[in-house]
């Protein structure tokens, strides 16, 4: 009998949790609510503890509600420097699940770490690291794309699934991240979700739906981010430089003009270019003119005299640098005696020149693609981009570095070489992205 009481107390209990979950529809916050446990309770879910040490701006509170809302799946844009981090950080401290981290790089792989264990307050030996040589699966794992599309990663066994830079996750290597990680929880994080190719939708399908986004005007105006300015100086081409350019773009216009048919046939123009090039020397011709041409828009010589007159306009200033290629890095570095970071700089040599530019060491750096993302880059209040792609994702990256919450208002300067290709290159990468909501 006493037996039999316990049970029928027991199923009592497991009915009037039932009809919990069935008042509250799923609705993600509630659902969230009842299976997060108490403080108490924690490490007998996850296996650690967790407590933020840094209060969340509103719009990281709205974020979070509206991913619960979405029962814990779906994508967060936020543009650079606005704390994706922290809400991540929010969302591991309300579930105290299991977490998996994905992250592009190298860099980040260690940030991630570090922010778990100083802004969440977990133990170091509950977090551990995959990548880099190192395979330390722990109650919450940072891993790097390429480590978790691996065969054999270790992926399975966790509740929440966190994807940093998501943007990453469609691509045909990294898509079966997800199909294999069987956390019921998914969060993607990225200043842009879209992408070149436009798969886009196979990251909503993977993750869910973006569920809350704000841009970097938003967040100005709303003072979580420094007011900034954005200024487009047009240079001109030397007429020794013109004349070059005049020529090989029509190489490359003639040559597209006379096979538009043949490229357009199977629907990806570039696609079919670059295939007909390994065979056509026409054809590898009009691509290496069409090269060239960038490259002299690019590389315009008026550009320097505009970085060295900003240099001096800016003279107190933090000024970051960027430029496209790596031989306009070298260029402007040695022209100018700055200081320079590429693909080609050794970590231990960039993490250097990073902390020197954070101390005031250095006011002036000037950088390749390699600091577009995953990297933690001091703040500055003056970006110059000398050169850049045509996509909003770079654009926003480069912002984000200097419009990181401060009084002082912050300045970006693009560089265009007027009548080329960059003043195309610029209005797309200036484009508003689409929205797109969960619902």
């Amino acid at each position: 009998m006493h037996h039999q009481h316990e049970l029928e107390e027991l199923f009592a209990a497991l009915e009037e949790e039932e009809a919990t979950l069935l008042d509250a529809q799923l609705d993600g916050q509630a659902l969230a609510e009842l299976l997060a446990p108490d403080a108490d309770d924690a490490e007998l879910i996850g296996g650690y503890r967790a407590k933020l040490s840094v209060t969340p701006r509103p719009y990281q509170d709205e974020a979070l509600a509206a991913w619960l809302a979405n029962e814990g799946r779906g994508v967060v844009v936020l543009p650079t420097g606005a704390g994706k981090t922290v809400l991540a950080l929010m969302a591991i401290e309300r579930l105290k699940l299991r977490a998996l981290i994905v992250v592009p790089t190298i860099e980040l792989l260690y940030q991630w770490r570090d922010a778990v264990v100083e802004r969440l307050g977990v133990a170091k030996n509950k977090v551990g690291v995959v990548g880099d040589g190192r395979r330390e699966v722990r109650p919450i794992t940072v891993i790097t794309y390429a480590s978790a599309a691996m065969p054999e990663s270790p992926i399975g066994d966790f509740g929440l699934l966190i994807c940093d830079e998501a943007h990453h996750l469609p691509s045909p290597s990294h898509s079966t991240i997800p199909t294999r990680c069987t956390a019921p929880y998914r969060l993607g994080l990225t200043a842009t979700p879209e992408r070149s190719d436009g798969a886009e939708d196979d990251l909503y399908r993977l993750l869910g739906a973006v569920v809350f986004q704000r841009t970097p005007a938003e967040l100005s105006a709303e003072g979580h981010l420094a007011k900034f300015k954005e200024k487009r100086i047009y240079v001109d081409l030397q007429p020794d430089e013109a004349l070059r350019y005049g020529t090989l773009m029509t190489e490359w216009k003639w040559f597209i003009a006379k096979n538009r048919g043949l490229l357009m046939r199977g629907g990806d123009f570039f696609g079919e270019l670059i295939k007909r090039s390994g065979s056509d020397p026409a054809a590898r011709a009009a691509m290496r003119a069409h090269h060239q041409a960038r490259m002299i828009a690019l590389n315009a010589e008026a550009k320097m005299g505009e970085v060295a007159r900003l240099l001096a306009q800016h003279r107190a200033d933090k000024v970051l640098i960027f430029s496209e290629y790596t031989l306009l890095v070298d260029r402007i570095s040695q022209a100018l005696a700055l200081p320079a970071i590429t693909y080609r700089t050794a970590p231990d040599e960039r993490k250097q020149m990073l902390q020197a530019f954070r101390n005031g060491a250095y006011s002036k750096l000037v950088a390749g693609r390699v600091l577009n993302e995953g990297v933690d880059v001091p703040d500055a209040n003056v970006a110059i981009v000398v050169s850049g792609n045509s996509t909003a994702r770079e654009h926003i990256q480069r912002l984000g570095r200097v419009i990181r919450p401060k009084k002082q208002e912050a300045l970006l300067y693009e560089l265009v070489t007027r009548y080329t290709s960059e003043v195309n290159a610029a209005r797309k990468r200036r484009k508003t992205p689409k929205r797109e909501q969960a619902g």
